[in-house]
């Protein structure tokens, strides 16, 4: 079996979060993970990852792949080597966070209602009224404390210098919370003596802050609220997450099939008659939602339940509409959003995007796609997507003739050098090696009476060897991510 203690761990020439240079922890934090590490024998290390996996795997934390022949249902590849954010950090991470929310809710407010945004000519009309994401049955909605995005998953990444910046956001139906706090649980089963020593601040106070704001957007009126996760069922890729959150936070896990409206209240069929549920966490797309109000031919949705909503008697989240935020062309105007409705200048920048839909930018995209990355405005996952210097003549010349043919649904980004973290990966049938490989992180962020950002986040990791995609549905597997030191310890 080959080494596989940090002591040859070569950083390369990327932004290593662990590593200055070879032989150089990444400061105080960094050098006691270290150093905790190099004591294992390798046979030892190998066997807590084994450890780590088959606790995933009886906890049930499984995604689903669509159209996959080896299978539908795997367990999320997990990484026993840690991230390790400082506190300074995270504070600097945590205050543009929650500024972008902020903005955010606040330009849906006016999409949807007096529309000013538009009117100043900050964002074009036809940039908003063409994406996806924006539902026209939306206009006019007032959201419970007008806030329109409860729950947000904002994708961050690091460049070759280590500096920060917003991926794109995640505000309509986020997932992966669920594996954040399941590789807390596993974390401290593996190596608990390393929680204390290094001040990792705690994660599992997430599904009681969502329920905090699941609450708080109950009907006026309403003493004790029942609360319920909408899922789309069993098939659905995040399916066990659905499940996960609505137990911890011990409340009804419900498809569309067990409610009904009645009375203009949303109703939940139980052996004992209906019951009335006053707010949801809806982990369905919006047009699914309510096929009297969107598609027609949903079979997953409640018809009708958007009439509750309206009359107040329902809290919903996210509320239906969001997705237009999630759109990567809006993405690009977010810093405005911010110099718009804060008068602030962004804590955290957007990644450098070219708007195809602008012709000069287009014509740029167009001459330099071996050194862009080319995503579609309205996909996820890693889907519609082209990495232009690894990416074929032929693919390149089939996505010049998608931009060209339908520009407002590309953008295209450089290609960003992603940090790197060591990360034990599979080396051959039977062994495995430390190797430094990219990450991104997706902290979650919670709207309630005020803004919340879990300390961590999901980071996810490119577990094959040179990829640059992350994705659990491109082969991409997850760390548990330490903010360490000055905070409530773990």
């Amino acid at each position: 079996m080959p080494s596989l203690t940090f002591q040859t761990y070569d950083p390369g020439d990327f932004f290593d979060e662990l590593f200055i240079a070879e032989g150089q922890p990444r400061g105080a934090a960094s050098q006691q993970l270290v150093e905790t590490m190099n004591r294992l024998t390798p046979t030892e290390l190998v066997h807590r990852r084994e450890v780590a996996q088959r606790l995933m795997l009886k906890q049930g934390a499984t995604f689903m792949v669509y159209g996959d022949d080896e299978g539908t249902e795997r367990v999320l590849p997990f990484d026993v080597i840690p991230r390790v954010v400082s506190s300074q950090e995270w504070s600097v991470l945590e205050a543009g966070l929650k500024q972008r929310i902020h903005a955010i809710n606040l330009f849906l407010s006016d999409i949807y209602g007096e529309q000013q945004i538009i009117r100043d000519g900050v964002i074009p009309r036809e940039l908003i009224e063409s994406a996806t994401g924006f539902l026209t049955p939306c206009l006019g909605l007032k959201p419970s404390k007008g806030i329109w995005c409860h729950i947000t998953g904002t994708d961050l990444v690091r460049d070759r210098e280590g500096l920060w910046y917003v991926l794109e956001d995640n505000v309509r139906c986020p997932s992966g919370v669920s594996y954040v706090l399941e590789n807390r649980r596993v974390m401290k089963t593996t190596f608990p003596q390393l929680f204390h020593q290094m001040q990792v601040q705690p994660v599992a106070n997430y599904p009681g802050r969502l329920l905090e704001t699941l609450l708080n957007i109950a009907p006026d009126g309403v003493h004790e609220p029942t609360v319920a996760v909408l899922t789309p069922g069993g098939f659905n890729s995040a399916y066990f997450e659905h499940s996960y959150l609505a137990q911890q936070m011990g409340v009804e896990l419900v498809e569309g099939r067990d409610l009904v409206v009645s009375d203009g209240q949303l109703k939940m069929r139980t052996t004992r008659g209906l019951k009335r549920l006053d707010v949801l966490y809806r982990r369905i797309d919006d047009t699914f939602l309510d096929p009297k109000a969107f598609r027609p031919d949903s079979m997953l949705g409640i018809p009708g339940i958007m009439d509750v909503y309206r009359q107040g008697n329902l809290g919903l989240a996210n509320a239906p509409g969001t997705g237009v935020a999630d759109d990567k062309v809006i993405y690009a105007y977010v810093p405005e959003m911010i110099r718009y409705y804060l008068d602030e200048e962004p804590k955290l920048n957007n990644v450098p995007t070219y708007l195809c839909w602008e012709p000069k930018q287009q014509n740029y995209v167009l001459n330099n796609l071996d050194k862009l990355v080319v995503k579609a405005a309205d996909e996820s996952g890693g889907y519609g997507m082209l990495i232009g210097p690894h990416a074929s003549e032929a693919e390149r010349a089939e996505f010049s003739d998608r931009i060209q043919a339908h520009p407002r649904k590309y953008i295209a980004q450089p290609t960003l050098c992603l940090s790197r973290v060591p990360t034990l990966i599979q080396d051959g049938a039977d062994g495995y090696q430390v190797e430094g490989c990219h990450v991104d992180l997706r902290p979650y962020i919670l709207y309630g009476e005020d803004i919340y950002v879990n300390p961590g986040g999901l980071t996810r990791v490119a577990m094959r060897r040179g990829s640059l995609v992350v994705n659990s549905s491109q082969g991409g597997g997850s760390k548990d991510t330490w903010v360490v030191g000055n905070g409530e310890i773990d």
